[in-house]
């Protein structure tokens, strides 16, 4: 770490094991430097993988090893262009050492961000919305290079074991239509991919929140990640309960941010567009659950009502 000039580097803590055992995330204190510490993502692929869920297949791993590299490159490339709205870790670097990867990041903790939730109430969901709202916005119409194509962990192409998994019936066989429906539309972004609640760390107050893990960051329409979000962290019953004020308080963050960074946008028709890709974006992650875990609790019955009226409207075009 000779970058910060530390006089000693000492690992303060394994913060947590990479997904299937592909490495682990560290937190490092510099001693004597002017930067206290970093967060170190140490990825070293195991010899014997064993996932969680028994999806051992090369498919699963050339998809995550493809994912950290798509993070790496996103933080040298893409992670600058966020504002303060839109907070992410500053990247120090990365290097390759004996077939492992690293990446060196801001240690969030260390700037205020210190504080994680695995349930949201109305008003703090709310934060992170707009922090989803601020980084569609200002990656609006942004090619996704070198990131994934189609961004977040479940779309269809990667997701091929999986489908092949679900029971027979309407969604299995409409799971290709619905797939072209969102990756054609017309106003794209780039989604985090990933944006559930525990990838959101939040200032004590819960006023502020930054967001970290960029494997699944991509191109796609901007309700993948909303959607992902509010099923992360809130039941079926205040999904239910509150989509309307929670989409109505995207939209309208969106619709500013849209406003400062792409003045020239049609804001009235992305919004058209966006909503009405909602509860298509909600029964496409649902399709990847029931082949993946068909028992998850987020099949839950404001799943099964978003999926009836995708394929209902779908039946009816």
């Amino acid at each position: 770490m000779s970058e910060f000039k530390a006089d000693n580097v000492q690992v303060a803590e394994t913060i947590q094991s990479l997904w299937s055992g592909y490495g682990q995330i560290l937190r490092l204190n510099l001693i004597g430097s002017d930067i206290p510490s970093v967060i170190l993502k140490k990825i070293a692929p195991p010899t014997l993988v064993q996932h969680p869920r028994g999806w051992n297949t090369s498919r699963s791993h050339e998809r995550k090893l493809r994912s950290y590299q798509v993070e790496i490159t996103w933080y040298e490339h893409y992670a600058s262009i966020c504002n303060e709205n839109c907070r992410v870790p500053r990247s120090y670097f990365s290097f390759t050492q004996n077939n492992e990867q690293y990446l060196v990041l801001e240690d969030l903790d260390a700037a205020g961000f210190y504080l994680r939730k695995s349930t949201l109430n109305l008003e703090e969901i709310k934060v992170c919305l707009r922090w989803l709202a601020h980084f569609h916005a200002i990656f609006l119409n942004h090619q996704p290079d070198e990131l994934w194509e189609v961004g977040t962990y479940w779309h269809l192409a990667t997701r091929p074991d999986e489908l092949a998994a679900m029971k027979n019936g309407p969604l299995k066989d409409k799971a290709a239509a619905i797939d072209r429906v969102l990756n054609h539309c017309q106003y794209k972004t780039l989604v985090h991919g990933d944006a559930k609640v525990a990838n959101f760390c939040f200032t004590n107050d819960v006023k502020q929140v930054a967001a970290v893990d960029f494997q699944y960051v991509g191109g796609g329409c901007g309700m993948k990640d909303v959607i992902y979000l509010m099923g992360s962290c809130l039941s079926d019953e205040y999904c239910e309960k509150y989509e309307q004020e929670l989409l109505n308080y995207y939209f309208s963050e969106l619709k500013q941010a849209v406003k400062h960074h792409h003045p020239n946008i049609h804001f009235a028709m992305l919004e058209k567009e966006w909503r009405s890709l909602y509860a298509l974006a909600w029964t496409d992650f649902t399709r990847f659950l029931l082949g993946w875990m068909p028992t998850h609790s987020k099949i839950n019955d404001y799943a099964k009502r978003l999926i009836e009226d995708t394929l209902r409207a779908i039946e009816q075009q």
